[in-house]
């Protein structure tokens, strides 16, 4: 597997140590792609691989699959691109989907094309429980709760305790587009963004981003509670979304699939 990322931040940093130095899948990064020509250049150097700041130019490198690791805006303007080019992708930046029709979109696009858009997990769990309760409509109420340092949300070190929103996934990632990507992939693999509950909570004295999933069916109760480190060099990025990523590419090829 030939793989090329989108972005050169802290996730596409960590991708090429983890495969390209040290060998954790059956593939190598060959490409990057990014508008910080330093960054990028720097990282093209250090890791032995091309780097592109022209889109056209990196999607005619001879990649496989592309990896997401950059933004919204990243992702919405290159991820029709990517598929229409047939080339299999791993988004990160699923808060692109807080319109549904673009999910549909791309769904579409990519059935047409013969090629797979993964959506990892990132800095939840539960979503294989989710989609199995689901199965048959079962599942009755999903709620995710929140709770954050005020660095991780882009406010001041000493804001206080606050309760800072409640109410749907689809209110939640139009007012919180960089922070709530665990809402909108908890609302894809359960009950939809209109009906999936969401409380975000600022606290002062919080180490670690958490997250406590609750949801109720007919298939019983969850209740699951994830405490996330942050990424060492970016406190608003989950340490476990770059490690989903990872995971994604390592069993893309598995003959065996252990779980959804």
């Amino acid at each position: 597997m030939q793989i090329g990322i989108i972005g050169t931040g802290n996730i596409a940093t960590y991708l090429l140590e983890k495969i390209n130095e040290e060998n954790w899948l059956n593939g190598e990064v060959i490409a990057l792609f990014g508008r910080n020509r330093e960054v990028g250049e720097d990282l093209a150097t250090r890791y032995g691989i091309d780097f592109h700041t022209e889109f056209q130019d990196f999607l005619d490198a001879p990649i496989t699959m592309v990896v997401e690791a950059a933004t919204i805006e990243a992702a919405n303007s290159y991820m029709k691109a990517v598929v229409t080019s047939k080339k299999n992708m791993i988004l990160s930046s699923i808060g692109v989907f807080n319109n549904i029709q673009l999910l549909d979109e791309l769904k579409e696009l990519a059935e047409s094309k013969g090629v797979q858009v993964s959506l990892p997990s990132g800095a939840i769990g539960g979503l294989d429980l989710l989609k199995s309760a689901n199965a048959v409509n079962g599942l009755k109420h999903v709620q995710i709760t929140t709770r954050k340092s005020p660095v991780s949300l882009g406010l001041q070190a000493d804001h206080r305790e606050e309760l800072l929103f409640e109410g749907s996934a689809k209110e939640a990632i139009l007012k919180f587009p960089r922070n709530m990507n665990v809402a909108l992939v908890l609302a894809l693999a359960g009950i939809g963004i209109e009906k999936t509950r969401v409380q975000v909570i600022v606290d002062p004295a919080v180490k670690r981003n958490t997250h406590v999933i609750e949801a109720e069916g007919d298939f019983g109760n969850m209740k699951l509670q994830v405490e996330n480190n942050p990424m060492p060099k970016n406190p608003k990025t989950s340490y476990l979304a770059a490690l989903s990523i990872l995971d994604a590419l390592k069993n893309k090829h598995h003959s065996i699939r252990i779980g959804n």
